[in-house]
């Protein structure tokens, strides 16, 4: 199994951007941690802070044929990008969005999301540990080999 996970814009500050917001904690020290609890299961990590980037990765992992679901925190795109959100609709594995913060619970503009519709489901607010959910359900979702 191979899961990939992508972060938008800002998210390679984790650790160091507001960490009463985001917390305090690396997102490579979180992702070295998370690939030692799942031996199992290939996680590919890719950020960018840039939107074709993100598409162009949505699309690779999509249709690589070996890629079983994308854990994506599309950061401040998740709010305006029509874009990313097309590019979670064309790809045919499912899709979970994730946010460190609630973003119900912060500045209006945060509280929708344009992406989320395009994704089988999301997790906010629950810190770090939404990736090892958004994970976590992806495997689940998958049906079993047959023998």
């Amino acid at each position: 199994m191979k899961i990939s996970i992508i972060n938008g814009p800002n998210l390679n500050l984790l650790g160091r951007r507001q960490p009463e917001v985001y917390g305090s904690r690396p997102f490579d020290e979180y992702l070295a941690a998370l690939r030692a609890a799942r031996p199992d299961v290939g996680i590919d990590y890719f950020q960018s802070n840039s939107e074709g980037a993100l598409i162009d990765y949505i699309q690779k992992a999509g249709f690589s044929g070996d890629c079983d679901g994308i854990v994506i925190n599309p950061g401040a795109y998740a709010h305006y990008s029509h874009a990313i959100a097309d590019a979670l609709r064309a790809v045919p594995v499912p899709a979970v969005e994730v946010h460190i913060s609630n973003i119900h619970a912060r500045e209006e503009f945060r509280s929708h999301s344009v992406t989320a519709p395009a994704c089988r489901g999301v997790i906010t607010g629950l810190g770090l540990e939404g990736y090892r959910l958004a994970l976590d359900w992806i495997i689940g979702s998958r049906p079993a080999a047959t023998e």
